[in-house]
């Protein structure tokens, strides 16, 4: 499997309740397939992952691929603070019809070098179902070096990284690792462009929740090294990649979505965006339709 392109890290919508939102959930899907999205990821960060009953994981999961119908891969969050539970995590997502997993560095723990290793070995080893490495050191507190994720890439199982260090340099150790089994995946937003540019293979996004066909043309543009272009439409992309960072993942994310009718809240401890920035997510909001608009006239030309 290779994965590359633009992939969505998708918000799981819910309802004013608190409850799973299945129809603002099919209307996300629908979002991604109709923007050229190339890959989605279920029950991750932006997910909310963290505060979803194995019930409503495996609904989320199950209705994903059935929806999707193979028409672009589904990666499942399937990372966990503990080996044994990220391996029947990756077992479960196999399970219900994920093509990979996402599997991010143990959070909280804090293992060694040596300790990622093992943990990414024995994962892998399991065999379910390809396994990409996600490395995000500001959520999990462990950051996994470009000489760690070297000795895994040669791992027949593991098929690439989700690299979200927002700096050139760290970009720069991964690349030499790819190759036609192994993926370099930016995933931070406002540095992604560059990345791409630079050789990276796509980008797994938090924006592109909402901005599908942007991230779809950015990719196409940058990949292919068309850089003034890819740098214009990067430039067009900054305000909104910026408010997706103005308060912790996924608040502002979620603020946009409620806004275009697709889902009403989050789980505690997230809580709503602050009025503070209710004027400056409208305004994001019609920034938003405009830039789809002309990204699909651009297409359509």
């Amino acid at each position: 499997m290779r994965i590359t392109g633009s992939i969505t890290a998708l918000a799981t919508p819910f309802t004013a309740a608190g409850e799973v939102d299945l129809d603002g959930w099919r209307r996300l899907l629908q979002l991604q397939l109709d923007g050229g999205t190339q890959g989605v990821v279920v029950a991750g960060s932006t997910g909310e992952a963290a505060s979803l009953y194995d019930a409503e994981y495996d609904l989320l999961l199950r209705s994903a691929v059935e929806f999707i119908a193979g028409r672009i891969p589904v990666l499942a969050g399937t990372g966990l603070s503990n080996t044994a539970k990220t391996i029947e995590q990756t077992r479960r997502a196999a399970a219900l019809g994920a093509d990979a997993a996402l599997v991010v560095t143990p959070p909280y723990v804090r293992p060694t070098q040596e300790g990622l290793v093992a943990h990414y070995r024995a994962v892998a080893d399991d065999g379910a179902i390809p396994v990409v490495l996600y490395n995000v050191p500001g959520r999990t507190g462990c950051d996994m070096l470009p000489d760690t994720v070297a000795v895994l890439a040669g791992h027949a199982r593991i098929v690439g990284i989700k690299e979200a260090r927002n700096d050139a340099e760290r970009m720069a150790a991964l690349l030499p690792l790819r190759d036609e089994s192994f993926s370099v995946l930016s995933g931070d937003d406002p540095t992604a462009a560059r990345a791409m540019l630079a050789g990276a293979d796509g980008l797994v996004s938090v924006a592109s929740n909402v901005l599908p066909r942007a991230f779809r043309r950015l990719c196409d543009l940058a990949r292919a090294g068309k850089r003034a272009d890819a740098d214009a439409l990067d430039a067009r992309l900054h305000p909104s990649c910026d408010f997706m960072g103005i308060e912790s993942n996924p608040i502002p994310l979620k603020a946009v979505l409620s806004r275009m009718g697709i889902g009403r809240g989050l789980r505690l401890p997230l809580t709503m965006l602050s009025p503070a920035h209710a004027e400056l997510a409208e305004r994001i909001v019609a920034d938003i339709h405009q830039i789809e608009q002309s990204c699909r006239d651009a297409i359509a030309a």
